[in-house]
């Protein structure tokens, strides 16, 4: 995920915007099904009673799971709305604000970082900052507003597929970030990114360790034989050669890495299984909490 420098700055805050009302989390189901992609269109729905109500709807749930009030609806909508549906409608979709969404969320647990670990190196800092930003996180923080629920699509089925990809959760999460900060500005989005992220902050209070030893650690803890790495290729010219290398553990699966050397490929191998395997170590818990809901 690619980072840039952005400059700071607050316009336009709106001081009540942090205000929490007490929402009912058991209708989100039922009202999930209101906002069809046919009726949600900001530029569909103005003469339409029933569409107004449903935007309405949309942003008073919106409301009671993120504290926050949208001035613009239309920006709330097409950070909701999922990009197959937009593209046969014509209408706007989440990608653009994903990639403002991307720098926000960067700038702001950047900055965090920064204040929170004095002492630290950049080389720490720029680990801590790829585990908090990573999609996987951004994928947990969605899945505990249950975004995928409020996802604008003409299919009731994508909502329980997004449910389980990473992917497009995580889009969903930098788009909504994005259209926090274009509709309340910098310092209302980053109350928001910070008190979401706040789980994950203290989840990783240690200081990262390097993959190779996190992979090994991780399977340790389960029971699971160590990671083998084997070398898949060697590509390149002599004087600047490409490895490929393969790690599995059995019992979780395999995965591959490249680098300019052995090791830094090993490593990059090690990172992308750890991923996949708190991926499904989220999975599970995500599945746990609905089935707790559900109860």
């Amino acid at each position: 995920m690619t980072r840039r420098k952005t400059a700071s700055g607050t316009n336009g805050l709106d001081e009540d915007a942090g205000r929490e009302e007490d929402g009912n989390a058991s209708n989100a189901g039922a009202n999930a099904g209101r906002h069809d992609a046919g009726k949600s269109d900001a530029g569909k729905t103005g003469g339409n009673d029933e569409g107004v109500a449903n935007v309405e709807g949309l942003r008073r749930q919106v409301l009671e799971r993120t504290g926050i009030g949208f001035a613009d609806t239309a920006l709330l909508i097409q950070a909701l709305t999922h990009s197959d549906d937009a593209r046969g409608r014509g209408a706007r979709d989440y990608e653009r604000l994903e990639f403002v969404g991307d720098r926000v969320l960067g700038l702001v647990i950047a900055e965090e970082l920064f204040r929170r670990y004095p002492d630290e190196g950049e080389g720490l800092l720029a680990r801590r900052l790829n585990r908090l930003v990573c999609r996987e996180a951004c994928a947990e923080v969605a899945r505990s507003l249950r975004l995928h629920e409020l996802m604008i699509t003409a299919k009731t089925a994508e909502r329980r597929q997004v449910q389980a990809s990473r992917k497009v959760l995580a889009d969903l999460c930098e788009a909504l970030i994005a259209a926090i900060y274009l509709d309340q500005g910098l310092e209302v989005a980053r109350n928001f990114i910070i008190s979401r992220w706040e789980p994950l902050f203290e989840r990783h209070r240690q200081p990262p360790r390097d993959a190779k030893s996190a992979l090994q650690e991780w399977a340790a803890a389960r029971g699971l034989p160590p990671p083998r790495y084997e070398e898949v290729r060697r590509s390149g010219p002599d004087h600047a050669p490409l490895f490929t290398i393969s790690v599995a553990v059995h019992g979780l699966g395999e995965a591959q890495g490249q680098g300019a050397g052995k090791r830094a490929a090993e490593q990059a191998a090690a990172a992308s299984l750890l991923e996949q395997a708190q991926a499904a170590d989220a999975r599970r818990r995500g599945t746990d909490d609905e089935a707790q809901g559900n109860a």
